[in-house]
């Protein structure tokens, strides 16, 4: 019985750690205006981001949005309609 509880125990210890560490689809977040911390520019379009309450996300620009622009470590203000990024600001 203890030999079934120590993995349990380490595996219950590991769970909230694994969970924070999965890139939620913007297209699930409400449209509105947010702020967050740029992680890496992966091209024009895509930008993987940290939000203010801890989730990753990869945003989408729409339009001229040009995320070539950001840097690591950069705060953005973004708005965020159905999904993707039709303006944003470095802050």
């Amino acid at each position: 019985m203890r030999s079934v509880l120590v993995p349990a125990c380490i595996l219950a210890a590991l769970v909230p750690s694994l969970a924070s560490a999965a890139v939620i689809d913007a297209s699930l977040m409400p449209d509105g205006t947010y702020t967050a911390k740029v992680e890496k520019v992966q091209d024009a379009q895509h930008a993987l981001v940290m939000m203010q309450n801890g989730v990753e996300t990869v945003l989408v620009g729409q339009g001229s949005v040009d995320f070539s622009k950001c840097k690591p470590n950069d705060t953005i203000k973004i708005s965020i309609i159905k999904g993707k990024v039709p303006v944003f600001a470095i802050q």
